[in-house]
């Protein structure tokens, strides 16, 4: 049980850190993982989304505490358990954020992660099928493809937002970020291409990486201002392993924060209500989270145009037995495939709005299911002032996290929020949309008046699965690593994966969290002389 390093948690991050720190053979490394194996076909389908996201196997199944923002609802947070993490539940969409997101972490203190110094990461951890060019690489472990739907409303959308007046945009992740346009997929073939499949899969029989899923962190393990190794359950024992160079904490913003706070690292106030000895009072952990809210502005609409036909039994198992069997037909298809980056007034420099747009009704994160057709546009707000915090609800490593999201407690959020239904119903009002297009959902129907749209997003409101931040890289009071992802005041201890962003970045968050391992990888090769 000695290894050089230890990765706790094989989500996005912890696979890239298992790949590239085994490269050499030089490092015996362990990689824990609280979840199972991702052998389930559903995982691999990519329109099985639906149905793992409701399932407890690959998802945590958090919920927040209330929200006194969002009408006090306790608002339902998926996170992904098992190899690949979220990356094997998303909606595969490889976005990166603006440019300028990256420059304001830097801005901040944080040397070395300006969007030049990462852009590099970005390159290097993909395969573009499109080819390569000064945004994009090729051979990377992560393939990313056009989307193959054959659904002709994607581009329909896309001609309104055009109409409506935003530019057409073919890469998101390109020269400029704004417009309306395709999204690209974390797909490879016909399948998902998750970080599990495109890190870990390829080097599973290397002798030099250990692998335990259903291992369940329960602490760190520090002496004199080091960690030296973890504890941990698997298969109902309690196990020690030992680590020569680092610990890697890669559990994500909402267990990271968790995990630390259980080993004695945090708010010493804290700890000490739960009964849990302050060992490195590090007050910052848990605090800064950050997430996009997302409403959903939903129209009735042309069945035959949307994805209606596929919520009928029959099409579901006909769609599920030809992937089974012959790897294509509609379970192949995502259906997300287009969106816009847009301005919620005209008068500001980035955009500060995200719309997804997929055509069906879409409600309580497609847990529940309607007779009736019609489309739907996510709406999030990119760049929110709010913040939340992780607590800790008592010191059992195996207990649920206290979430508190804090949505809407900055005021000038809901502001965005309501500007954005706005932009919803004005690219739904296009003529490009007129002939499948019918009357707006009873859920925001007749909800004109900003007072009334306000409402709307209190009541409906969701979380669109971006939590970043609770481990703060930065050089204030409240950072908890340093800019090469260090613990700040112990040695042989860093986070990697989505807690460690100061700032939400302008999009999706798993190609960001993949480009942070990647640097976090060459970072700590590098501290060891390799």
């Amino acid at each position: 049980m000695n290894y050089d390093f230890i990765v706790v948690g094989a989500g996005s991050a912890g696979c890239v850190l298992a790949n590239r720190l085994t490269a050499d053979g030089a490092h015996k490394v362990l990689l824990l993982e609280a979840g199972d194996k991702d052998t389930s076909p559903l995982i691999h389908m990519p329109n099985g989304v639906g149905v793992v996201i409701a399932g407890t196997k690959y998802n945590w199944q958090f919920n927040t505490a209330s929200e006194p923002e969002l009408n006090n609802r306790e608002l339902f947070w998926p996170r992904g358990k098992g190899l690949g993490g979220s990356s094997s539940i998303n909606g595969m969409v490889y976005i990166r954020g603006h440019a300028s997101d990256y420059d304001s972490w830097r801005q901040q203190g944080n040397m070395g992660w300006g969007y030049e110094d990462v852009l590099p990461y970005f390159k290097k951890s993909m395969n573009q099928e499109r080819g390569e060019d000064d945004y994009h690489g090729v051979g990377g472990p992560l393939n990313v493809k056009d989307g193959n739907s054959k659904m002709s409303i994607h581009r329909k959308f896309i001609d309104a937002g055009v109409e409506a007046g935003y530019p057409f945009n073919p890469d998101f992740n390109g020269a400029e970020q704004e417009g309306v346009g395709p999204i690209q997929l974390t797909k490879i073939g016909n399948e998902r291409c998750s970080a599990a499949r495109g890190y870990l899969t390829p080097i599973i029989a290397r002798n030099n990486l250990t692998i335990a899923t259903a291992a369940r962190l329960t602490r760190i393990v520090l002496k004199d201002g080091r960690a030296t190794g973890v504890e941990y359950l698997h298969k109902g024992e309690v196990k020690k392993a030992n680590a020569s160079r680092e610990v890697l904490l890669c559990a994500g913003a909402v267990q990271s924060p968790q995990l630390l706070k259980l080993s004695g690292i945090g708010n010493a106030e804290e700890l000490e209500s739960h009964g849990i000895d302050c060992l490195h009072d590090l007050p910052g952990v848990g605090e800064n989270l950050q997430d996009h809210l997302d409403v959903v502005v939903q129209f009735h609409a042309d069945g035959s145009a949307t994805l209606q036909k596929f919520s009928k039994w029959y099409n579901v198992a006909y769609a599920g037995l030809r992937y089974l069997v012959l790897g294509d037909g509609p379970g192949t298809e995502n259906a997300m495939e287009a969106a816009g980056f847009v301005k919620s007034r005209p008068d500001i420099d980035l955009p500060d709005l995200q719309l997804h747009f997929i055509p069906t009704f879409m409600f309580d994160h497609g847990r529940k299911r309607d007779d009736q057709s019609g489309i739907c546009m996510h709406v999030c707000q990119l760049r929110p002032a709010s913040r939340g915090r992780i607590l800790l609800e008592n010191a059992d490593p195996l207990s649920d996290p206290k979430i508190e999201a804090g949505y809407l407690s900055a005021p000038g959020d809901l502001e965005v929020m309501v500007q954005g239904v706005k932009v919803a119903r004005r690219i739904f009002g296009m003529k490009a949309l007129s002939s499948i297009i019918g009357e707006e959902h009873s859920s925001s129907r007749g909800r004109e008046t900003d007072e009334s749209i306000a409402e709307f997003v209190r009541e409906y409101a969701e979380t669109i699965y971006h939590p970043v931040g609770t481990c703060k890289m930065g050089i204030d009071e409240m950072s908890v690593v340093d800019d090469q992802l260090r613990v700040n005041g112990l040695k042989g201890l860093r986070v990697v994966d989505a807690s460690i962003m100061p700032t939400l970045v302008g999009g999706n968050t798993n190609a960001p969290v993949i480009m942070i391992a990647e640097k976090a990888s060459d970072m700590i090769l590098e501290a060891v002389g390799q």
